[in-house]
């Protein structure tokens, strides 16, 4: 229907794309500037909502319809690599036709290419990426190297928060015991939620947070805690006392996925929004506001026109050196990934 309809519905997390201040009508109102020259650009209408606030919840909100083949109402939404592909796995999504999206074929970031779960990218297109590692407020705690300090230094007892994405926070504790968090064994994974809970019952973990955790670092609620690298971009603007720190153990590399749905009736607009955003001068503008890794080869280029020291931040274009003990969490069978989502939640408290 999208040659019938210039129509998009595009279900996002927040605070993730673009933002100003704009007067109209004689008041202030916020206006998304690239998605408004899509607009102007392809004629098409964007219903724009940011109501992705964590995957397992969207999870929770779109299930049932994907599972009855029904319209979700969504043509495109955004999840993360690991329920990007347990979507993926139970056959809820449209094939992109990358035929239409000739500068997704020519700019995505090649390490970014070959995902486990979408081999060829014919189902995702990376949003925005991002790692995953530890920051602290140097004001108010010495550097924080390792996840093992983390876990274990008694200065940061109960003033430490992890995230509660269990693929996040199991990728570290299966890399302190040693194993693979791209290959993995039930038990390997027992072992590491087993090193968990000696550090909740510890007393050691005051949280486990989503976004929440910047502010709790910002007030000294939390010493330190494992981030978000766009997250510790933003708050290191108004406060330098923000540190970001890659693991010694290594880091998590992930990605924020646009998907389209089954029963998505405007998937031919769906290509083009994909498109468009990978043109390097898009791509730039909206990785200047949003501080994530950019997935598109070219950006950083057409950044340096926007912020020279933008341009140079290895937390939005991040060095080969930087990545090479960056981590992927392995995509799991339905079945496993219930299983393993219950044993976090028993510990965590969830």
């Amino acid at each position: 229907m999208s040659a019938s309809q210039p129509r998009l519905n595009v279900s996002n997390w927040p605070l993730y794309i673009d933002e100003a201040k704009v007067k109209r009508n004689g008041s202030k109102v916020t206006v998304f500037p690239t998605l408004e020259k899509f607009q102007k650009r392809s004629g098409i209408s964007v219903a724009y909502v940011a109501d992705v606030n964590d995957n397992a919840s969207f999870f929770g909100i779109v299930r049932n319809q994907l599972a009855t083949c029904e319209p979700t109402g969504r043509d495109i939404f955004i999840l993360t690599d690991y329920m990007a592909a347990r979507v993926k796995n139970l056959g809820w999504l449209q094939k992109l036709d990358r035929a239409k999206m000739p500068n997704v074929v020519e700019h995505l970031s090649p390490q970014l290419r070959h995902p486990s779960w979408d081999r060829h990218r014919e189902f995702s297109v990376p949003w925005q990426s991002g790692l995953t590692g530890i920051a602290y407020n140097s004001k108010l705690v010495k550097e924080v190297r390792t996840f093992d300090e983390l876990l274990t230094r008694p200065d940061l007892k109960g003033k430490v928060s992890l995230l509660s994405e269990m693929n996040d926070t199991m990728l570290f504790m299966l890399l302190l015991e040693g194993h693979n968090p791209e290959r993995f064994t039930p038990a390997q994974f027992d072992a590491a939620i087993e090193r968990l809970q000696r550090s909740v019952s510890a007393g050691q973990i005051r949280a486990f947070t989503g976004n929440e955790y910047a502010q709790d670092l910002v007030k000294g609620n939390v010493l330190a805690c494992e981030a978000w690298s766009g997250d510790v971009l933003q708050l290191q603007f108004d406060n330098p006392h923000i540190k970001f720190v890659a693991p010694e153990e290594g880091l998590s590399l992930w990605s924020d996925n646009m998907l389209v749905p089954n029963k998505a009736t405007h998937k031919a607009n769906a290509e083009k929004w994909m498109n468009y955003y990978y043109d390097p001068k898009v791509a730039a503008e909206l990785a200047a506001w949003v501080n994530y890794i950019c997935p598109v080869a070219g950006a950083q280029e057409e950044m340096t026109k926007i912020d020279p020291d933008l341009a140079e931040n290895p937390l939005i274009f991040p060095t080969a050196e930087l990545l090479k003990d960056a981590h992927n969490f392995m995509a799991l069978p339905e079945g496993v990934e219930r299983q393993y989502q219950k044993k976090f939640a028993e510990v965590t408290g969830a």
